[in-house]
């Protein structure tokens, strides 16, 4: 038998026997997980909304980089100066055809208009 072979035989064994949380009752371990669980979701934003809004805004930051950020001189337009109002407003006329564009049409088509409110809710300048 090669060495390959007998390394993969006692592993196998070694697996069999090994039991790491035998001394902890099943009830504690449940308990432990629960806790766990629950101070991640803690740690995270406190409304489903408030996430789902941060999520169709992420979109954005394909093209125009973190928080509507960008990169000066790269070929996007810069969107974190926008107030909250021109955002939307700007959105709405790609979305309605009434602002030329190379894609935020087609893109904006595919939101409705409250999603697209909750865009410019997130990325629109916080004065």
């Amino acid at each position: 038998m090669n060495s390959l072979k007998m390394g993969i035989l006692r592993y196998s064994r070694a697996m069999r026997t090994h039991q790491p949380y035998k001394h902890i009752k099943p009830f504690a371990l449940i308990l432990w997980i629960f806790g766990t669980l629950s101070t991640c979701a803690h740690g995270q934003s406190s409304s489903p909304t408030a996430l789902y809004q941060r999520s169709l805004a992420a979109t954005c930051a394909n093209c125009h980089g973190t928080d509507g950020k960008g990169v000066p001189n790269g070929g996007m337009p810069l969107i974190n100066h926008l107030s909250k109002k021109q955002m939307l407003e700007q959105l709405l006329a790609y979305k309605a055809g009434t602002k030329a564009g190379t894609i935020m049409p087609q893109l904006c088509k595919g939101y409705t208009d409250e999603q697209l409110a909750a865009i410019a809710q997130e990325l629109g300048s916080h004065e």
